[in-house]
């Protein structure tokens, strides 16, 4: 057999085939993160993934294993993007903690603009339908979650420390009812198909975080 007509080995094969494999692969992600941020994962057919991505429908356990562990990397892979996203707006030394916290509300919110508030938040749409989600990723999303009030306590007590804030100020109660209350606006705004449910929540919150309540009113946001 003359050498131009010996087979590839192997190893030349699999050096092709991989970057095609990841880049294929990662498609998929891209279009199951689109989709679930508006649809849901219950709504959301693979097929109709597939197809958005031209991967033959017969292809789709060659990427993955089951539905559950494709979304077990949907919410990896969302959680990731949004971990870096929040990075960047509460490690801005440019701006003082509390505008942090303004920033990373209007990018949020222009993020949603973008697709006419049709798509929301991954995690939250995850977690409003946990009853019928493989059990398994009941704690990946509480996980998720905590990790996104921890980056948030973070911010609140460096406005705290430089005045931004009351001192008294409980920052991990504070936080937590931040994302309580903002994924509650984001399921409204996508309702809505507008900004408005944003906006009301991130005045009334931020105006709740700085104002001093009077001694009769509960501490709903101070230590006790």
């Amino acid at each position: 057999m003359a050498p131009s007509t010996l087979p590839p080995s192997p190893r030349r094969c699999a050096r092709r085939v991989a970057p095609a494999y990841g880049r294929t692969r990662a498609a998929l992600v891209r279009a199951g993160v689109a989709a679930l941020t508006e649809k849901g994962f219950s709504a959301t057919g693979i097929d109709e993934i597939l197809r958005t991505e031209g991967v033959p429908k017969g292809s789709f356990y060659h990427y993955f294993a089951s539905k559950e562990a494709f979304g077990t990397e949907l919410i990896r892979e969302y959680a990731g993007y949004f971990a870096h996203k929040l990075e960047q707006h509460f490690g801005n030394d440019l701006l003082s903690p509390l505008n942090r916290l303004r920033a990373f509300i209007a990018d949020a919110e222009r993020g949603m603009a973008r697709h006419e508030f049709r798509r929301g938040c991954l995690i939250g749409n995850l977690g409003q339908e946990m009853g019928a989600l493989p059990e398994a990723y009941r704690a990946q999303l509480a996980a998720v979650f905590a990790d996104w009030q921890a980056r948030t306590v973070r911010c609140l007590a460096a406005a705290r420390a430089v005045g931004e804030l009351p001192a008294a100020l409980d920052v991990e109660r504070a936080a937590v009812f931040f994302w309580i209350g903002w994924e509650g606006a984001v399921l409204r705004a996508k309702l809505e198909r507008g900004p408005e449910p944003l906006r009301l929540f991130a005045r009334a919150y931020l105006d709740a975080l700085q104002a001093t309540p009077p001694a009769a009113a509960p501490p709903t946001f101070r230590r006790s």
